[in-house]
């Protein structure tokens, strides 16, 4: 069975300086646990976990190790199948109206095959898109270019007809991987090189269950900083999932700030044929140029209307002029018309993707997502349901246990990469720094 945790979606943020939804450091740990058995006593344990950073540290990571990646996460799915609904309709019995999902036990059947920390990800599968901010001649061209890139991010993190959950993160869990991106992809030269973009994510606390993730190119001087805690509510036939938290995108070379919210998601026709919408209104805004950008997802009228669309403007705000302005859908066709008249479109469908590359299994730490998640991924793939729910109820069971040794011992859970800041975490090493 599977803990929500409030069906997590992915929200780029940084350290807030005022309390948004009390933010606090977990109580649950996958390490230096005591218990009578030497093997798992507490030197062992220090020990397991000063391997893994070894191993895991993302300063560490030998990129000669890392493969291009083979997964695809299709979901082939049709549906809901009767013994499966019939297991639904039992829990829907037993919710009420606006219900926080946060601890309620979802079936196992749901579940995506990959982590909440891979699909985090995923949201980077236009690396070149991403980078190519950077490179805007002017303030207006670099915001313009983030909103673009901002609404084709979301398409391939959502892959598949049918909606499904991602693995809740165990604390302390990571997911680490890059991309190469030819520098010809995001600029026009003649040159065989590539532009580095490294990644790294962790579970940093189970209570609330929040994530951190950072990505950054050295190279392009360009970071984004993040922490994530979404909320989830039963709404009848859909379950809604409302993201706390803001997003930070540095460009170094600029010493611009771009700060950002992130759309809710629904889950649909939760009894038939589930699928994911985007809805609310999210804001991008540079405080330094004085541009900033609105971006509205609209959901699907209950009668007629298209689903996905989305529209978005981008405004100076000192002399109020529109500059840009783009409608379409969020995983189909984006058209975006300037203040010049000229217009531009996007199909996010033809966009290539570029594939990240990660580490094979044996050379992981043991908290990092594709190994500690690989036999409850197996028992997936082979259609094994009840084999999956033991191998997901054997790792909830060993955080439970640890959590319950840290409270007996006083034991404060302590982040790998990520420093809390606030109500926020930040990255241990973030590029700006590092100047």
């Amino acid at each position: 069975m599977q803990g929500s945790n409030t069906d997590n979606v992915s929200n780029w943020s940084r350290p807030k300086t005022t309390s948004e939804g009390h933010v606090k450091i977990g109580e649950l740990t996958c390490n230096n646990t005591a218990t009578t058995h030497q093997p798992h006593s507490p030197l062992h344990r220090n020990k397991e976990r000063l391997k893994d950073t070894e191993n895991s540290s993302s300063e560490s990571v030998d990129s000669s190790e890392e493969i291009t990646d083979t997964e695809d996460n299709e979901e082939e799915d049709l549906g809901v199948l009767d013994d499966q609904r019939s297991i639904i309709l039992h829990l829907l019995s037993q919710l009420k109206l606006g219900m926080d999902l946060t601890r309620v036990v979802l079936p196992t059947f749901i579940l995506e095959k990959r982590s909440l920390l891979e699909m985090y990800a995923n949201f980077m599968a236009h690396p070149d898109v991403f980078l190519a901010i950077t490179s805007g001649a002017t303030a207006e061209e670099r915001m313009i270019r983030f909103v673009e890139y901002y609404l084709t991010a979301f398409h391939e993190g959502r892959k598949g007809a049918v909606a499904k959950k991602p693995y809740n993160p165990i604390l302390g869990e990571s997911f680490q991987c890059s991309w190469d991106v030819p520098q010809d992809k995001v600029r026009p030269l003649r040159t065989t090189r590539s532009y580095r973009l490294r990644f790294v994510a962790e579970q940093v606390s189970h209570h609330p269950p929040v994530s951190g993730f950072y990505c950054e190119c050295k190279d392009r001087q360009i970071c984004v900083n993040t922490h994530v805690w979404t909320k989830s509510k039963f709404m009848g036939m859909s379950i809604g999932v409302s993201m706390v938290g803001e997003g930070v995108l540095h460009l170094l070379e600029h010493d611009e700030e771009y700060v950002f919210t992130l759309p809710s998601a629904y889950a649909r026709s939760i009894l038939t044929v589930p699928w994911v919408e985007l809805g609310g209104k999210v804001s991008i805004c540079c405080a330094k140029s004085g541009y900033s950008s609105t971006v509205t997802f609209h959901t699907k009228p209950f009668y007629g209307g298209k689903v996905h669309r989305v529209t978005a403007e981008v405004k100076h705000n000192p002399t109020g002029t529109i500059v840009c302005k783009a409608q379409g859908e969020w995983n189909g066709t984006l058209e975006f018309t300037y203040s010049s008249g000229e217009t531009k479109v996007i199909d996010t469908s033809k966009l290539p993707v570029i594939k990240k590359k990660i580490r094979p299994l044996e050379k992981q730490g043991q908290y990092e997502s594709r190994r500690l998640w690989q036999r409850v991924t197996a028992a997936l793939k082979a259609g094994d349901i009840d084999a999956a729910s033991e191998h997901k109820h054997q790792l909830e069971e060993k955080q439970r246990r640890e959590g319950k040794q840290r409270t007996a011992s006083s034991t404060t859970w302590k982040p790998k990469y990520f420093i809390k800041e606030g109500d926020g975490w930040v990255y241990h090493n973030p590029l700006w720094k590092t100047k």
